[in-house]
């Protein structure tokens, strides 16, 4: 399958998921990055009267902001800007600061502001009776490389079965702006985040990994400790069985 059937294929399975749900469009968040914005052009593509990008900033880049921006722009995408600083500030306030290890307070920070964005798209998709679209791919979603009930609490996820590199790639064909594909990746959680600097690995060897198995002893290790450390992020929630 080339890049232009993938792109085709994509769309229509996007359309047919929200209309046998009984909806009739897509939410979905537009953060400025190279996943966000191929989602978007495909959902706007899917249904281009029926898409809304969301963009959330919550202590973000100007660059990330002008970057969705210049997508929706390009694209014809219709969007709607909230913005979560003082949300994220109020609720912060409410919540107790105490430190139980070094790093866990700026994860747990993090975390808060992805699942905050997750009830804007719910709000919005509520109102409009539209599905939420995530823009995780395979490479993220198979070493847990996402938020649980965050920016992982979404309804479909059309790239789900793309590795970065591949996502890269439609980006290409899309049009997707080069200043876009070519930054470095960043979920823009913290200043100088950056997804590889997370991962301990770059896309790179993790793609080629998920796609032909390949990778060294030392990585290989590191790659099926993250997959089978984060397997309850990507299964629903047990149900506790009944014993006679």
């Amino acid at each position: 399958m080339n890049t232009e059937q993938l792109a085709d294929r994509l769309a229509l399975w996007i359309r047919d998921k929200v209309l046998v749900a009984g909806c009739k469009g897509v939410v979905v968040g537009m953060s400025g990055g190279l996943d966000s914005s191929v989602l978007a052009v495909l959902c706007c593509r899917a249904f281009p009267q029926g898409t809304l990008g969301v963009l959330m900033p919550c202590y973000n880049s100007r660059e990330d902001m002008e970057h969705a921006l210049i997508v929706a722009g390009q694209f014809s995408i219709l969007t709607k800007t909230v913005v979560l600083d003082a949300v994220f500030d109020t609720l912060l306030q409410a919540l107790p600061g105490d430190r139980v290890e070094p790093g866990a307070n700026q994860l747990a920070e993090a975390n808060l502001k992805v699942r905050l964005r997750m009830l804007t798209l719910y709000y919005f998709a509520n109102q409009l009776k539209y599905m939420v679209a995530g823009s995780g791919n395979r490479s993220e979603l198979s070493v847990g490389y996402f938020t649980k009930y965050g920016d992982g609490g979404v309804d479909i996820l059309p790239l789900g079965n793309l590795v970065k590199g591949q996502v890269r790639e439609l980006a290409g064909f899309l049009g997707i702006p080069q200043q876009i594909i070519e930054k470095p990746p960043s979920a823009g959680l913290w200043e100088g985040q950056t997804d590889e600097g997370e991962l301990g690995l770059s896309y790179e060897e993790l793609d080629c990994y998920l796609i032909t198995g390949q990778a060294s002893t030392e990585l290989r290790e590191k790659i099926e400790s993250m997959i089978a450390a984060s397997s309850h992020k990507r299964l629903p929630p047990p149900v506790a069985g009944f014993q006679d």
